[in-house]
């Protein structure tokens, strides 16, 4: 089984994507982290030279390649759910998660900064937290409260995995 975790910026999903492979002994997949292996940079310098554009269909592939990577935990970037073609194929390919986290905590752990392509100043989180909420929301098989250490938000997922196999 492909688990997918998604969430805005600051929930967690690759710290809690890690602690949760090595709990059940699978890979971990950190799309960001594919998408600047693949690309040869940052995701900082993809934005800057290929635009949002660029760098979802970056995003896309990489998906597809992790969508048959099974077993795995696979760490979704926060606009992954954006594009209607990502949303299908975390839908068809595995579970996904959502890792909810509180506005006022995200604002604790994400601050506007230069390489932070779409969070640069005050307003954008909450801009994106109220564009992507929705769609987090009605894509996942499961939505777990994020605002915990990583080990605590890791045993909530594999209890709410636990009760749904």
């Amino acid at each position: 089984m492909i688990v997918y975790l998604v969430g805005m910026p600051g929930s967690g999903k690759s710290t809690v994507g890690a602690e949760l492979a090595g709990r059940y002994g699978v890979p971990f997949v950190d799309l960001d982290v594919e998408i600047e292996r693949e690309a040869g940079m940052s995701v900082t310098e993809i934005f800057a030279g290929r635009g949002e554009s660029g760098f979802r269909a970056l995003e896309a592939h990489a998906l597809l390649k992790a969508s048959v990577q099974d077993p795995s935990i696979v760490a979704c970037g926060g606009g992954v759910v954006l594009e209607p073609a990502n949303r299908i194929a975390l839908r068809n390919t595995g579970l996904c998660v959502y890792l909810d986290v509180p506005l006022e905590q995200l604002k604790t752990r994400v601050h506007p900064a230069t390489d932070r392509p779409l969070i640069r100043a005050e307003g954008d989180l909450e801009r994106l937290l109220e564009a992507r909420e929705p769609l987090y929301r009605e894509f996942a098989a499961h939505v777990v409260d994020a605002s915990g250490t990583p080990a605590e938000v890791a045993d909530a997922i594999v209890e709410e995995l636990r009760w749904s196999a």
